[in-house]
């Protein structure tokens, strides 16, 4: 799985909105954002942009404006992230894995497709930003992050 630099950059922001909601609950701006976590402005304005879209985060305008997470930072999950800059958390050719069908050899394969998409639902959507920001990761992603080869290239 390729993680991108958006989605990698949309939850290092929103890290940085959800320690700030805990802290003074004003909006933050986008430089502020930027700055801190070391991310180019215009690619995070337009991921930011996305998140918005995606109802993750909302805007102010104004001197004193920026962004804010929409709802409480427990109820966005990683997965929610993923999808609102990224798109659908698996996809084979632009399909859904249980879109998929073969024949002959290969009719098995979306078994192992959705089995995939399933794996990534259980890490991602039952992580919470909040739970990120926290390190009181869910007890399955620290079962799997323990085992040493999970660590290891191949």
């Amino acid at each position: 799985m390729d993680i991108s630099a958006r989605t990698d950059y949309a939850i290092r922001a929103l890290l940085m909105l959800a320690q700030e909601a805990h802290a003074a609950g004003e909006p933050t701006s986008v430089d502020t954002l930027a700055h801190r976590q070391t991310l180019p402005r215009k690619f995070l304005e337009a991921i930011l942009g996305d998140l918005r879209r995606g109802g993750i985060v909302v805007s102010q305008r104004g001197p004193t404006g920026g962004y804010t997470l929409s709802r409480p930072a427990v109820q966005i999950s990683l997965g929610d992230i993923f999808r609102a800059v990224d798109g659908p958390l698996a996809e084979v050719r632009g399909l859904r894995p249980h879109e998929t069908t073969y024949d002959g050899v290969a009719e098995h394969l979306p078994v192992v497709w959705v089995a995939l998409r399933a794996s990534l639902r259980r890490v991602l959507d039952g992580t919470s930003l909040e739970q990120l920001l926290t390190g009181q990761l869910p007890a399955d992603v620290r079962h799997l992050a323990q085992d040493p080869q999970a660590w290891q290239n191949r």
